[in-house]
């Protein structure tokens, strides 16, 4: 233990010169050494064993990776789980059609038996978390090649999961942290019932839509409920109407005392990615390419989508999700860009990067170790930038902008089965591409993604060097002058994959000659060809930057070897801590660390979807018909804030109180610290979350589903 803590304390890398109790997602397992003091200083009334672990009942039990990219909790003794509207948007839009618009009207099941089964959604638990870094690390030498260490990794990756014995329906995995200078192994256990069990309609769920996303004063009632099923021993199975409602470890009470500024608040969930130890090339790198792809690329698309989803009330229930998915960081890349540049995160990253090559140069060995690092992390950045930018950009246009050519290359492995000739074989594929087509159409409108098609190929060919063009390209030039709306219209005219019907009917007795001639396959054939190339080409790059970073995280730590750190996040189970409190955004601004339902009130625009409100919630609002959820001065708050450190992947994280009470959930962060996931920036940076108050009142007062109510510890 004594090695591990001294491995552990290491650098903080801050963009800021202090260190605050709010920067850091930390791992769990080291709270107890790392950080238990100081959280119990700031009002946290639980120990490190009541947090994290894996003997007795804990914290950790009652939260879980909702889906592939969000945080639940678990708020009953029957499995229920609770997390954002955001969350479940997707499985509340699959499960809607446009005469039950569960999106629209809000959906609450009176009993068990109402649940709603949401196909394809996973909750999983961590049971444990440990460090593993000297066996991953027990056969590499300093002198090997990249390949060879890694391969050397992965292979003693395989023995520790091969060594993990136990549960059958546990899994396990070993993750790297700190840029691949130390490794974790994680036990999870995935349950695959999870079923649909309320949301408030998308008026409350998503008040405030795009123009409030990312921005602070908030009036969203951003949750929706799930509930996690197990066979009648309490394990994961299959979805089968005889499981039941699974029993928790542990399950989070439901606190109605609120909070005042300054209380301390924690947060556990699974930020997804952060990148606070980019060298300066990276944060240049991240800004001009990834970011400005995401901006230029996803802006051309969504101005397509909004005018569709305006003009016909079917493609806006089809294309809902997919909207929001592309808007969330759309909006994010340009806050970034901007939080980046006013605070001059690469010129202290330089200063950073000086203060290292001073110390590197002060030491032969040193310089022996890492002389040649910085112009080696330079040179592994800007050589790669074409690649880069084609890689991103092929991905945001070709891969998912436009729909219809992921969903035609699936038909390559049918055009293989043809050649091959064999039934049995063909008829394995057909049924697969039939099962995935109806998933497809339903969420599809040809019309709509023609225009798409036409705008991402023209981003496409402005933005990018010509010699990562796909062969198509040239056909284009030479047959239609340029024009991708000739093109586009040509192709989905004369596709079978643009037509449900025609599609399952090709299927029914596919031909080889049918297939290969078909115009949007082709072009598909071709596009992924290159995206090949270009990935290949990538992927070389990448393994160069890979490694340079990973030498400079290690100098880093080095160099400060006293200082505590929390690793990037990379979806694994944190924890991050802070207070409640207002901010000043800018000269002469100060910002209330709340709001109420009169805000919502005031926000109201009936000419526009994104602040329309409901009747009943007018209703409630008049009669000041808050019940039990209104707070000390007789207000119902909606949103507030604290001082918290999270990032996407956060979303649906239980805000948690020094007595180990649920007080809110965590949906969004502000506009001010949109650099956030470079560079924390402790005067400005906020986590915005959901007043539990507000989400019990939805439930009880505005839904009627006291069904729920009752499941809940609740603390008056």
């Amino acid at each position: 233990m004594k090695k591990l803590i001294a491995a552990i304390l290491i650098l903080t890398l801050l963009i800021t010169p202090k260190l605050k109790a709010d920067e850091g997602m930390w791992l769990l397992p080291l709270i107890k050494e790392l950080n238990i003091e100081t959280m119990q200083s700031m009002g946290l009334e639980l120990t490190a064993e009541q947090i994290y672990s894996i003997n007795e009942s804990s914290l950790k039990d009652a939260i879980v990776i909702f889906g592939g990219g969000c945080t639940g909790s678990l708020i009953s003794n029957k499995g229920l789980v609770l997390t954002n509207h955001h969350c479940g948007y997707e499985q509340i839009q699959q499960l809607s059609s446009l005469d039950h618009n569960y999106l629209e009207n809000g959906f609450w099941a009176s009993s068990f038996k109402d649940e709603l089964p949401a196909p394809g959604l996973k909750v999983t638990f961590i049971k444990e978390i440990k460090e593993v870094t000297e066996k991953v690390l027990a056969e590499v030498k300093p002198d090997m090649s990249f390949d060879a260490r890694n391969t050397t990794i992965d292979n003693a990756i395989k023995a520790i999961v091969a060594e993990q014995g136990g549960d059958s329906f546990e899994k396990a995995q070993v993750k790297p942290f700190f840029a691949g200078n130390r490794y974790y192994l994680i036990i999870t256990q995935e349950f695959r019932d999870v079923r649909f069990v309320g949301a408030p309609p998308v008026s409350i769920g998503k008040f405030g839509h795009d123009t409030d996303n990312w921005v602070w004063p908030r009036h969203t009632g951003d949750f929706s409920l799930f509930r996690v099923y197990s066979d009648v021993n309490g394990n994961p199975a299959d979805y089968s109407p005889d499981n039941i409602p699974y029993q928790p470890i542990h399950h989070l009470p439901v606190s109605l005392k609120g909070y005042q500024p300054g209380d301390f608040n924690m947060i556990m969930g699974f930020p997804g990615s952060t990148d606070r130890y980019l060298p300066s090339w990276g944060i240049e790198e991240r800004m001009e390419i990834y970011n400005n792809a995401l901006i230029t690329v996803r802006g051309d698309k969504l101005e397509i989508l909004a005018e569709a989803m305006a003009a016909d009330p079917k493609i806006k229930l089809q294309y809902a999700s997919k909207y929001a998915r592309s808007s969330n960081y759309w909006k994010n890349s340009i806050g970034m860009n901007k939080g980046l540049k006013d605070l001059k995160v690469i010129d202290k990253k330089r200063a950073l990067e000086a203060e290292f090559a001073e110390w590197v140069a002060a030491s032969e060995e040193r310089t022996a170790k890492y002389g040649k690092l910085l112009k080696e992390l330079e040179e592994a950045y800007t050589t790669r930038k074409d690649v880069y930018k084609a890689a991103i950009t092929f991905r945001e246009t070709m891969r998912s902008g436009t729909e219809i050519l992921s969903f035609a290359y699936n038909a390559e492995r049918l055009e293989k089965a043809l050649k091959d000739n064999k039934e049995k074989t063909i008829k394995s594929v057909t049924d697969a591409l039939r099962e995935n087509a109806e998933d497809f159409f339903k969420n599809y409108d040809a019309a709509t993604d023609q225009k798409v098609f036409a705008a991402m190929m023209r981003r496409y060919k402005a933005d990018i060097d010509p010699k990562y063009y796909p062969s198509f390209f040239k056909d284009v030039e030479k047959k239609y002058k340029g024009d991708f709306d000739l093109f586009a219209a040509k192709l989905f005219k004369g596709s079978l994959f643009v037509n449900k019907d025609t599609y399952l009917d090709f299927l029914e007795k596919p031909t080889l000659k049918a297939l290969q001639a078909d115009p949007i396959y082709t072009v598909a054939l071709s596009a992924m060809q290159q995206n090949e190339e270009i990935l290949k080409l990538n992927n070389n790059s990448a393994d160069r930057v890979e490694n340079a970073n990973r030498l400079f995280m290690a100098g880093l730590m080095e160099m400060n070897p006293e200082k505590s750190l929390y690793p990037d996040a990379n979806f694994t189970l944190r924890l991050t801590y802070g207070k409640v409190g207002d901010y000043e955004p800018r000269d002469g601004v100060i910002y209330k660390y709340y709001t109420t339902l009169k805000g919502v009130m005031e926000k109201e625009d009936p000419n526009n979807f994104e602040f329309i409100v409901p009747e009943k919630l007018k209703e409630l609002y008049n009669n000041a018909d808050f019940g039990r959820y209104a707070a000390a001065d007789g207000k119902l708050y909606v949103n507030y804030i604290n001082d918290l450190d999270i990032t996407g992947g956060n979303s649906g994280s239980p805000v948690i109180n020094g007595k180990g009470e649920l007080v809110g959930l965590a949906f969004d962060g502000n506009w001010e610290a949109m650099s956030g996931d470079i560079a924390f920036e402790p005067e400005l940076q906020r986590c915005i979350n959901v007043d539990i108050r507000y989400v019990l009142f939805i439930i009880d007062k505005f839904a009627g589903a006291t069904n729920l109510i009752e499941e809940l510890s609740i603390v008056e």
